[in-house]
């Protein structure tokens, strides 16, 4: 008994279903129906039958790869019943949305199979663009975005050979969160309107627009750089609406002296992108450079000196004279003093519990003041070792608060132990610093304050 090779489960589940109604009289021995049913029915059989279905599979093939043109068609013959049809109008409406002729392009570019031939490069397209000839169909791209009126998208534009160009895109805003556009891709059109080349008008046009907005754009073709992370501590403070040179005044970020910022882009060489370390989207700050060509300008001083009585008609103008005054490796201090103070890099650490605080100076600097200051500042937070002394207590002194009294002996088999952290002798005394007693300090919850000697600090 042999079974085709063209036989489906559709089919086999057939030939089972006729073997139970098979008569007798057709001369079928019982012993071959139940080998035959066997082999049906045999695991194997039925994972090669699935496999050889899924390999004869056809594929489907589009109907027709041109229904862009049979849409244009269509809107021509319906054309002339659109007042006097409101279905006619509604369908016309639907056919020349721009999100459906998307949609009907793509289909056909699919089922003509023109996703095959590669596209064009990025330089041939730009400067056939530029060049003003023709641009091809399908370099053109349709962004749709949905917005409210006043809402700011989040992105900048400059003038590049009398285009408007994306310059920057904020991190964080609605065209950032969206990844629709990206930086350098020319805008020709917002919702059918020719956009010009003034940045300004297009800013304008896009902030009014509410609902369904429809940019037509060129794209750039540009690989985006994933973002360092870079934190800075700001030194002065910044509001960008009285700032006369920020592109867009919208789209600033004002801080305060003391502010922690996230550096998210720093492309542009004069405007960087930041966001508050607390949180919120990312706006515009001048940079580093910037700020300092900003700060360190200063306006010529103008002496006009009264006329001569010689008969000079006009008072002369003559600029004051500047004191000159080399560069000396003695003053280098007096230089850093002016140094100008923008920001200042931070890195983001995460908290950790911090055991000990060791001060180290000279003797005499005042590292002991330091120390009780610090303990009064904060009482529950800081504390210290009380010191050991072999000495014997005075009337008025209480073994554990100035002191922990101990024998000499006991204290000379510790040290010879290392038990201590340090140790000396004084007017015929042993004082030192015990180990264990730092410990206590850290169990107890505070961070423990030492002024030991520097040498002692590799045994901590």
């Amino acid at each position: 008994c042999k079974i085709a090779v063209t036989l489906g489960l559709s089919s086999m589940q057939q030939v089972l279903d006729n073997l139970s109604d098979l008569p007798n009289s057709s001369g079928a021995k019982d012993l071959d129906l139940i080998f035959l049913k066997g082999i049906i029915e045999s695991p194997i059989v039925r994972s090669l039958a699935k496999a050889h279905e899924r390999l004869e599979e056809r594929k489907l093939e589009a109907v027709r790869n041109n229904n862009l043109e049979l849409v244009r068609e269509i809107l021509v013959d319906i054309s002339p019943f659109i007042e006097k049809d409101s279905t006619v109008a509604e369908l016309t409406g639907i056919l020349r949305e721009p999100h459906f002729q998307s949609l009907l392009e793509t289909h056909d570019s699919v089922a003509s199979k023109s996703y095959e031939t590669p596209p064009p490069s990025p330089g041939a397209l730009m400067d056939s663009t530029f060049n003003n000839q023709p641009v091809p169909p399908d370099a053109v791209r349709m962004v749709g975005i949905r917005k409210t009126a006043g809402e700011h998208l989040g992105v900048t534009f400059r003038i590049e050979n009398n285009e408007l160009v994306i310059a920057r895109i904020l991190h964080g805003g609605m065209i950032d969160q969206q990844g629709l556009l990206h930086v350098g891709d020319i805008i020709k059109e917002v919702n059918g309107k020719e956009v010009g080349n003034d940045p300004k008008v297009l800013q304008e046009m896009l902030k009014n627009a509410s609902g369904s907005v429809v940019l037509k754009i060129l794209p750039s073709y540009q690989e985006p750089h994933p973002p360092r992370q870079v934190f800075v501590k700001c030194h002065f403070d910044y509001d960008p609406g009285n700032d006369n040179l920020i592109p867009c005044k919208e789209a600033g970020l004002k801080f305060s002296i003391g502010n922690i910022l996230q550096i998210v882009n720093q492309d542009d060489l004069n405007w960087w992108q930041a966001c508050h370390v607390e949180g919120g989207s990312a706006g515009l700050i001048p940079s580093q450079l910037l700020e300092e060509k900003r700060k360190a300008f200063v306006k010529r001083d103008i002496d006009v000196t009264t006329p001569s009585t010689t008969g000079a008609l006009c008072g002369s103008m003559s600029g004051k004279k500047k004191k000159k005054m080399m560069y000396l490796t003695t003053r280098n201090a007096e230089f850093d003093r002016h140094e100008l103070l923008i920001y200042e890099e931070v890195a983001k650490m995460p908290p950790f519990r911090r055991k000990t605080l060791v001060l180290i100076g000279a003797q005499g600097v005042g590292r002991r003041s330091l120390k009780n200051k610090l303990i009064m500042s904060d009482p529950s937070h800081y504390g210290t070792t009380i010191p050991f002394t072999s000495r014997k207590a005075k009337e008025e002194e209480k073994d554990g608060q100035m002191y922990a009294f101990v024998s000499r002996m006991e204290m000379e088999t510790d040290v010879k132990a290392g038990r201590y952290l340090e140790h000396g002798e004084y007017e015929g005394n042993l004082y030192g610093t015990k180990i264990d007693s730092i410990y206590e300090v850290v169990e107890s919850g505070k961070m423990c304050i030492l002024d030991v000697n520097p040498q002692v600090l590799r045994n901590l």
